[in-house]
């Protein structure tokens, strides 16, 4: 079996994801580099290994998070569909298993709030671990005077907790948001679609979505 720690250390694979955030950065978006797909692996992991999915199960998740940006490489516009299709190529080339590949890059190829959908387990765990990675160092701008507003947003966000509850029935994504930077209606007005595909995402988990924000629950 491909595993992880295997995808992490492929030459070809650091190299798409560095060229696709340098790309990202010449467009003005926030990071989606190493600390970013490494976040959103390590976070698909701990919502599969909570939820008692099995090993490879939990293996093809974290696989999954760290491939799912490499698209931005090709282009930021469909970069879902363009990374499934690259991730297909690299896992096939890596004699993975059909299977296997088939529900990593359909996880990928549905992980954009645009076109998305929570198709199975793996899809619903890579869109919560990925609409979560919301935090101050993404912001590669450090002018705050000319932050857009996905930079005040983020910049904003001290600190991130994505939790899942003891009795394994609701999933709550905590922020902590120094108000200074960004308001709680910025939030929303760059996060909503994001936040429902969330919710869809944690129904196909057997979960419930919930969001707070300075602990207030808003969703």
């Amino acid at each position: 079996m491909v595993t992880y720690e295997q995808i992490k250390q492929d030459e070809r694979v650091r190299t798409y994801i560095q060229k696709a955030d340098e790309s990202l950065a010449t467009l003005g978006y926030t990071e989606h580099s190493f600390a970013h797909v490494t976040l959103v692996a390590e976070q698909a992991k701990y919502i599969l290994e909570t939820l008692g999915f099995s090993e490879k199960d939990v293996e093809l998740g974290q696989i999954a998070g760290y491939l799912h940006d490499i698209g931005n490489l090709v282009n930021r516009a469909d970069h879902s569909q363009s990374g499934a299709v690259m991730a297909f190529r690299i896992l096939d080339n890596m004699n993975m298993p059909a299977e296997d590949i088939a529900t990593i890059v359909t996880a990928i190829g549905n992980h954009d709030e645009g076109t998305g959908v929570p198709v199975n387990a793996i899809a619903a765990a890579l869109i919560l671990a990925d609409k979560s990675d919301v935090r101050r160092s993404r912001v590669r701008n450090q002018e705050d005077q000319s932050f857009d507003i996905h930079d005040r947003v983020n910049y904003s966000v001290k600190k991130a907790v994505l939790k899942i509850n003891e009795e394994h029935t609701i999933i709550k994504l905590k922020l902590t948001v120094d108000t200074r930077f960004g308001s709680v209606m910025d939030y929303f007005e760059i996060f909503l679609g994001r936040m429902v595909m969330c919710r869809k995402a944690a129904e196909k988990l057997g979960l419930s979505f919930k969001l707070m924000i300075n602990e207030q629950s808003l969703i």
